[in-house]
C-alpha cells in the first residue's frame, strides 16, 4: 500500500532537458506530480505507474535513457527482486523507498543502485542522484569525441590562390554530409589579419576568435558553442578577429588547448592558416591528420609551394600532405600543366580543381556550394572529389 504524501518545501534544483529519466513508481499520477511539481513538465522525465509486484524490463525504457527511478520496499520480495533483475542491465537504478532502513539501502546497494533516495521523491533528493550520472554520461560523449577527433589544416602556397574558397567549399559540403549521420564540424580561421571564411559563407558572425583570445585560456564547449556560427549546412564556424591582429597573439600551448577543446567538441575542424608562417604554425601541423597544400597553376606559386612543403617535411616529416592545384586548366598554348606541377613540386598533386571563377564567384557571393551554381561543371565534380577524399583520409565513412 503507498504511503500518504507529506507536504514538503518546494526545492527548484531540477535541471530540465536531456536523456530521459524514468520514474517506475506505485502511486498515482497525480500524487507524483504534486512531488515534483514544475519538473513534471519536462519532457525528458517519464513517470510510470504500476503496482510493485508488475513485471519490470529494461528493454521496455526509452533509448538514452539516463536512469530509472525505481520504487522498492523492504515488506515487499517481489519488488525486491525486479529491482535485482533491473539492475543486471544497462540502465543506472536509483533506488526510491519509504523511510528506508540503513540495512535495507546497504542491500540495495549491493544489487547496483546507483543511490537510494526517500519517499515521497523531493526534487532536491532526485537532482542530487541524477547529476552524477549526468556527468558521467557528458564526460563519455567528449572522451567519444575526442578519441575520434580529426582536424585538417589548410595551408597556402601564397595569398591569392583561392584556399580560403577551396576551404569554405570543402567544409560545408563536408559538413552537410556529416550532419545527416549525427556528427559536426567546424571551420576555424586561425588568420588573425585577412581572414575572411565567414564572409565567403555569407556569414556575419557577432562573436569571433578574438572573444576566444580575450577569455584568456577558459574554454569550454559551451563557450565554444556560444562563439561559433551557425551555416546552413550544418557548419561552425569560428570567424577571424573583425580587426587586424598581430599574429603572436596567439600562443602555442593555449591554441592548442582550444582546438584540442573544439575537436572534442565538435569532432573534425578544418583550420585556416595565415599565409605567413608564426611561431604555433609548425606546432599546430605537428597535431594535424591532414593538411592540405592550396597552390594555383603559376611557376611562381608553384615554387613557394616546394619552399614550404620543404619545410614542413623537413620539421614534420610524418605529416599527411595532400596537394591541391586550384584553377587548373588543361596545357594548351604553351601554359604550364600536370607535368609542370610534379617537376616543380617533385610530386604528383593530389587533386586538380579546374578554373571556373564565375560560377566558383557566385557561390562565394551566395555562400552556398557551387554545385548549386553549377550542377555538373568541372569544378564541381572536382570539388566533390576532394571531399570524398578528405573523408576517406580521415575515415569518416561515405
Amino acid at each position: 500500500m503507498t504511503a500518504p504524501v507529506n507536504e514538503q518545501p518546494r526545492s527548484k534544483t531540477w535541471r530540465p532537458g536531456g536523456d530521459p529519466v524514468v520514474l517506475l513508481l506505485s502511486g498515482e499520477q497525480s500524487i507524483a506530480e504534486e512531488w515534483l511539481g514544475d519538473a513534471i513538465a519536462d519532457p525528458s522525465l517519464e513517470i510510470v505507474i504500476a503496482p510493485l509486484d508488475s513485471s519490470r524490463e529494461q528493454t521496455g525504457f526509452p533509448a538514452r535513457t539516463l536512469a530509472a527511478v525505481v520504487e522498492v520496499s523492504p515488506d515487499h520480495k517481489l519488488s525486491i527482486d525486479n529491482f535485482r533483475k533491473l539492475a543486471a542491465g544497462p540502465v543506472p537504478l536509483v533506488a526510491a523507498a519509504y523511510d528506508p532502513p540503513l540495512a535495507f539501502v546497504r542491500q540495495l546497494v549491493r544489487m547496483g543502485a546507483h543511490d537510494v533516495i526517500p519517499l515521497p521523491i523531493d526534487r532536491t533528493e532526485l537532482d542530487a542522484a541524477i547529476d552524477p550520472l549526468r556527468s558521467a554520461r557528458k564526460r563519455d560523449q567528449v572522451a567519444a569525441k575526442a578519441g575520434d577527433g580529426r582536424m585538417v589544416a589548410i595551408v597556402k602556397s601564397d595569398g591569392g590562390v583561392g584556399a580560403t574558397a577551396i576551404l569554405g567549399q570543402l567544409a560545408q559540403t563536408f559538413a552537410a554530409k556529416e550532419t545527416a549521420r549525427g556528427r559536426e564540424c567546424c571551420l576555424v580561421d586561425l588568420d588573425l589579419q585577412f581572414g575572411d571564411a565567414a564572409f565567403q559563407l555569407g556569414l556575419q558572425p557577432s562573436l569571433t576568435l578574438a572573444d576566444v583570445i580575450a577569455g584568456r585560456g577558459r574554454v569550454d564547449g559551451e563557450m565554444l558553442r556560444t562563439i561559433a556560427t551557425a551555416h546552413p549546412s550544418g557548419l561552425h564556424v569560428i570567424a577571424a578577429p573583425p580587426e587586424i591582429l598581430p599574429l603572436e597573439a596567439l600562443d602555442s600551448d593555449p591554441l592548442m588547448t582550444f582546438l584540442e577543446e573544439a575537436k572534442s567538441e565538435f569532432g573534425t575542424l578544418f583550420i585556416d592558416l595565415p599565409s605567413n608562417w608564426t611561431n604555433w604554425s609548425l606546432s599546430l601541423l605537428a597535431s594535424a591528420d591532414l593538411v592540405l597544400m592550396v597552390t594555383q597553376l603559376s611557376i611562381p606559386s608553384l615554387h613557394r609551394a616546394r619552399r614550404q612543403l620543404d619545410l614542413v617535411m623537413q620539421h614534420l616529416g610524418g605529416v599527411q600532405i595532400q596537394l591541391v592545384v586550384n584553377r587548373f586548366e588543361k596545357k594548351l598554348f604553351g601554359k604550364i600543366g600536370a607535368a609542370d606541377v610534379a617537376r616543380v613540386l617533385g610530386r604528383d598533386a593530389d587533386y586538380l580543381v579546374a578554373n571556373d571563377y564565375e560560377a566558383v564567384s557566385e557561390a562565394i557571393d551566395r555562400g552556398v556550394p557551387v554545385a548549386e551554381i553549377r550542377r555538373k561543371g568541372g569544378v564541381t565534380r572536382d570539388l566533390a572529389e576532394l571531399e570524398a577524399g578528405v573523408a576517406a583520409a580521415l575515415g569518416r565513412g561515405r
